[in-house]
């Protein structure tokens, strides 16, 4: 007995040790492209900031992404693929959905489509991840290690938080249920991944909120936690109505109209009419720069975090904008949206709530993408990474509440169901 425990505790040592060496190269490829997007994206921006002209340009970028993705229609399903590929290995994530996502992305942006820039974080580690472990020969648990492996690290450097970009890649892929046996080379691919991009130039935004002052007194405490709860409550409608708005557009989209080349014009120019029929251009890009010039206030996720900084509709019109454009098939994630619409949201239930704007909208911020997601755990990391530990059990209230009233139905079909969500 005891030699044939120790032969087993040395065979699972050797195997840990080989799946972490096995994702190191991964993770720095993935970390490396993950800064090359966010600096890229970044010129787009500012490009698109100094010439306004090109929103008018919208309709032409998306032919140009059909037509980018004709290539391969496969990766055209994005993070439900790699997800997919995950639960039950089958025809392989491309190698080249990494320069299609990272390309289309930017063309989104370039003409100020609403997206984000976790799904193309994630996608590219997902296609560096299928082309390694076809490299490799592996065989198919050893796939899905690698596949994991590159959404955790795409995640984490995209964000710069490791801890719940290795949590994500555990907690994406079935609602309620980690998958503890890949948490050793997620963690050393996401903190690998983090690492090469911040050595390569990526920087990420920071926001600097204030712990409530009187929290030592069990009462204030108390009331404190309660008021999270209140509004992770609706954090979580708000975390539906994301992702139910997002799918509802894209069915609409292939209802009406069919032909992927007219439907992706259709969004576009709905886009370009919503931003002229608001007369403002908050609503596009990414949405966490605070200048655009010709406008003196803009709502953008700096913003939410001050008291009168955004609109009180403001979540809602993101939300809008965010499903006509990636329903319409521009490339681009659907997480920093969410950030924009929970911090947003948390900005307009601060007053109601009696909170701190700037708390509530942390709050918001990772909770509403918590909910959407179906990832508690990493959406209370992602807070304690970007806002501070003494935020802890306020956002993990807030998490759990949205995830437990966001509905079953979250942002990503491929997500298989594990555990009950209903507070019944």
């Amino acid at each position: 007995m005891p030699l044939r425990f120790f032969k087993k505790t040395s065979d699972d040592l050797v195997e840990s040790a080989l799946r972490c060496v096995l994702v190191t190269p991964l993770a720095i490829a993935a970390g490396s492209a993950s800064a090359l997007f966010l600096l890229t994206l970044e010129a787009v921006t500012q490009t698109r900031f100094s010439h306004p002209w090109l929103l008018w340009t919208l309709p032409l970028c998306g032919l140009l992404t059909v037509a980018l993705y004709r290539f391969c229609d496969r990766s055209g399903r994005g993070n439900n693929l790699i997800l997919d590929e995950i639960h039950a290995p089958g025809g392989g994530v491309p190698l080249r959905l990494t320069p299609l996502v990272l390309l289309g992305t930017l063309i989104t942006h370039l003409g100020g489509g609403s997206a984000g820039r976790e799904g193309t974080a994630v996608q590219m580690g997902g296609g560096l991840a299928g082309g390694w472990a076809r490299a490799l020969r592996l065989n198919h648990e050893r796939t899905r290690l690698m596949l994991m492996a590159g959404v955790a690290a795409g995640f984490g450097a995209v964000f710069g938080t490791p801890l719940a970009g290795a949590v994500f890649a555990l907690e994406v892929l079935t609602t309620g249920t980690l998958a503890y046996e890949a948490i050793l080379p997620c963690l050393v691919a996401a903190y690998a991944g983090d690492f090469t991009a911040r050595s390569l130039g990526a920087h990420h935004t920071h926001i600097a909120v204030m712990i409530p002052e009187g929290l030592d007194r069990t009462g204030a405490f108390a009331a404190l936690l309660l008021k999270s709860l209140a509004a992770g409550a609706v954090f979580g409608l708000g975390a539906a109505f994301f992702s139910g708005f997002l799918h509802k557009a894209g069915e609409t989209y292939r209802r009406l109209i069919p032909n992927a080349w007219l439907r992706i014009v259709a969004g576009a120019t709905l886009v370009i009419a919503l931003a002229l029929a608001l007369d403002t251009r908050a609503y596009l890009g990414i949405g966490v720069h605070d200048q655009i010039p010709g406008e003196t206030q803009v709502a953008c996720i700096k913003t939410a975090f001050v008291a009168g900084g955004v609109g009180a509709f403001a979540w809602f019109w993101k939300t809008v904008f965010t499903g006509i454009t990636l329903g319409a098939g521009f490339k681009g994630g659907e997480v920093t949206p969410l950030f924009f619409v929970g911090a947003c949201l948390g900005n307009a239930l601060a007053a109601p709530l009696g909170m701190p704007v700037d708390f509530a909208a942390a709050l918001g911020f990772v909770a509403v993408f918590a909910g959407a997601a179906n990832t508690p755990m990493a959406g209370t990391l992602l807070g304690i990474e970007l806002f501070g530990g003494e935020f802890a059990p306020f956002l993990a209230a807030a998490c759990f509440a949205a995830y437990k009233l966001s509905g079953a139905r979250g942002i990503y079909q491929a997500q298989r169901h594990g555990t009950d969500k209903s507070l019944a």
